[in-house]
């Protein structure tokens, strides 16, 4: 065989082997390919998790509820006395001060009497004197009488007499009213408590001068407030005094009962409310504050979650969500009235899913409950 010959079957040997390398290697790329797509399928891979323990879980179920309509207002004390001087003087004495509590006729301040002292000394002379003038008239006229029965004397002369002693009792009579009119005056001289409660105001020093109607002082009774509230025309007809309704006091955190004790008909053409005013009894109120009225309307199906299971992330508001494989989810939910210890949700949840009501501090979102 020539060299040229050798050659060309040494070149068609290697075509050979390189053919059949190249196809193994294709085969087992395709194999590996097939192995890998049995293996590993779109959306089945497997996530690990971190493991969620020492929480509690609980199926929620709308309920029947109460439903409410609420508005605001302003609480005041039920009782309110501004107390004013019924005289002009100046200020002697100031015996309490902001803050302290007074009891029905107790001296809250003194005014400079000296004048009226004097007025009231004058009356009582005039009323002994009067007096005195009586008892003569009532002695002259005994006389008078008996000489009349004994026919000594005309009749116009006993009822001269008569007259005198007539005048004489008026005279009496108009001194003790005078005297009764400058004790009254002096009585004003003297401040004192109209009701039992909390001086709320002192407007007034020790040396100023006190005038007739101006306000100096005031007193509440914090033993009943009232809240005075507007309310939507459309319940003008269903209210009725008497009626309970709930008040919160978002300020101090309590809630508490009270009663519409009165109803105004007037309805405002602005807003197209009328005015309510709600008693209560809660010493631990201030006139002033702000507060919130509850009106029952009926009842309505809600949804609700305990307080402590809302979970405020920023401006979001959100519950742990628990699936049917404990897989734990953060929803966001849209909150509305608060019922008890718990929270209407409006938007978010469904009834028969599952929340985290106990141990939210430890959940995370996206682990696993096993």
């Amino acid at each position: 065989m020539s060299r040229t010959q050798k050659t060309e079957v040494r070149a068609q040997t290697m075509d050979k082997r390189e053919i059949i390398f190249i196809f193994a290697l294709c085969s087992l790329l395709f194999a590996l390919t097939i192995g890998c797509k049995d293996k590993i399928k779109p959306g089945t891979a497997e996530v690990k998790r971190q493991v969620v323990t020492g929480v509690t879980i609980t199926e929620i179920q709308p309920v029947q509820v109460d439903e409410y309509y609420e508005t605001s207002g302003t609480v005041k004390a039920k009782t309110i006395s501004v107390i004013a001087s019924r005289v002009m003087g100046t200020i002697t004495s100031v015996k309490v001060k902001e803050g302290d509590r007074v009891h029905t006729g107790q001296t809250l301040m003194t005014i400079d009497d000296r004048d009226i002292a004097q007025r009231v000394k004058a009356a009582d002379k005039a009323v002994e004197a009067a007096k005195q003038n009586k008892s003569l008239m009532d002695i002259t006229y005994q006389r008078y009488k008996n000489l009349h029965d004994e026919k000594a004397i005309s009749q116009q002369e006993i009822d001269q007499i008569e007259t005198q002693k007539k005048v004489a009792d008026m005279e009496y009579e108009k001194a003790r009213a005078m005297l009764a009119e400058a004790q009254v005056h002096h009585g004003f001289t003297r401040i004192t408590a109209p009701i039992s409660g909390v001086v709320t105001e002192k407007k007034i020093e020790l040396g100023s001068m006190a005038v007739p109607g101006i306000p100096i002082l005031t007193v509440e009774d914090n033993s009943y407030f009232r809240i005075e509230a507007n309310v939507d025309e459309r319940l003008s007809g269903k209210l009725k005094t008497g009626m309970p309704v709930d008040v919160i006091i978002d300020s101090i955190g309590q809630e508490t009962k009270g009663r519409i004790s009165e109803i105004i008909p007037a309805v405002d053409p602005m807003s197209r409310t009328f005015l309510i005013k709600v008693d209560m009894k809660m010493p631990s109120l201030k006139t002033g504050i702000y507060g919130r009225v509850l009106i029952p309307e009926g009842k309505k199906e809600a949804i609700l979650v305990p307080q402590k299971a809302i979970v405020e992330k920023g401006q979001l508001v959100g519950v742990y969500v628990v699936d049917k494989q404990g897989v734990i989810t953060y929803r966001l939910i849209k909150a509305g009235k608060k019922y008890g210890e718990q929270i209407e949700v409006l938007s978010g949840l469904n009834g028969g899913e599952k929340i985290i009501i106990d141990g939210v501090e430890k959940a995370i979102d996206g682990g696993i409950i096993k």
